[in-house]
């Protein structure tokens, strides 16, 4: 089913690229890592498979119904580009959705892929109120893209002008990648990038950290979440003059073997996605042996590809400008 949706959209989207813009001359921009960007104007998505879905913001028990495109199933049908030497190269990649205004919020594609996170995001062009279908409202026409089960509605780029695939930007080479066995022991965590106060951790300063559990296929994780070690123990760095920066932020974890996953800050953060990703040093009460002294743990996903195990590198970056 899945294939039969990708080579639809697809072939629709050739045929779209280069519409012109609904009634407002507004456009959506689909570009960066995709093999065959376009530019979409509202009539033009409508053309596409459709799905209507509720959309819940938690903390205002807040239920919205949207009809739209799935944002995976637009972005798989424009053929997202990876490194195919590379294993789950695709969780290196992320989603930068872009306002009119400028307003920027970064999605990981490992949070939005069916097989990972399977965030049932959509590229919103109506919403139902009372029973009625009808576009959007002022405030947030033509187009809107949703962040189900937020606590709250910080993702939920209204004025949608663009969505931009990019790799991650991380340039860390595993330690052990050359050590003909592509792997080997990380003694300890480095977190580096837009974080105040880069540090180095061992075994004894994880350990020193607030602790929390997590259990995953069945196993009990021991650790500190992700979101306390960058944003309270190396404090995340960025302009406090734009408007939820931190949204526009993720971290790549890097393991002794090069494998590479990405998470946005906004899907870690508990004000925002509220999802525990956590930086584990033990399973079940004893250590992780031959995963390293620490592991990235992401629990929710349906496959664990973004377990990144012998973690040696967690590197904060804030999403680039898209080229325009």
């Amino acid at each position: 089913m899945i294939g039969r949706i990708r080579g639809l959209l697809g072939a629709v989207a050739l045929l779209l690229a280069g519409c012109g813009g609904g009634a407002d001359g507004r456009q959506l921009q689909l570009a960066g890592a995709v093999d065959r960007p376009a530019d979409y104007s509202g009539s033009a998505l409508r053309r596409l498979p459709a799905t209507t879905a509720s959309s819940t913001i938690v903390t205002s028990s807040q239920v919205r119904s949207y009809t739209g495109v799935g944002t995976w199933a637009l972005l798989d049908g424009a053929g997202i580009q990876t490194d195919a030497s590379k294993k789950n190269d695709v969780l290196n990649r992320y989603l930068l959705a872009t306002g009119a205004n400028g307003y920027k919020v970064v999605f990981s594609l490992g949070e939005l892929h069916p097989d990972f996170g399977n965030m049932a995001s959509l590229v919103a062009y109506a919403e139902t109120l009372n029973g009625v279908s009808s576009s959007l409202g002022s405030s947030d026409e033509p187009l809107r893209i949703t962040a189900p089960g937020d606590v709250t509605g910080g993702r939920y780029v209204s004025a949608l002008a663009r969505l931009d695939v990019k790799a991650s930007g991380s340039s860390v080479v595993g330690s052990g990648s050359g050590s003909g066995s592509g792997s080997g022991v990380a003694p300890s965590v480095a977190v580096s990038g837009a974080v105040t106060a880069p540090r180095q951790f061992d075994l004894a300063a994880l350990q020193a950290l607030p602790a929390t559990a997590q259990t995953v296929g069945g196993s009990v994780y021991t650790g500190v979440s992700l979101w306390t070690l960058l944003n309270t123990v190396t404090g995340l760095r960025y302009d406090s003059t734009v408007k939820n920066a931190t949204l526009a932020m993720y971290a790549v974890a890097t393991g002794s073997d090069g494998y590479k996953a990405l998470v946005s800050l906004g899907e870690i953060d508990p004000g925002v996605g509220n999802r525990t990703a956590l930086v584990a040093y033990s399973v079940d009460g004893a250590p992780l042996g031959r995963n390293g002294v620490a592991r990235l743990v992401v629990p929710g996903d349906t496959k664990l590809g973004r377990s990144v195990s012998n973690l040696q590198s967690i590197e904060v970056f804030t999403a680039a400008d898209a080229v325009r």
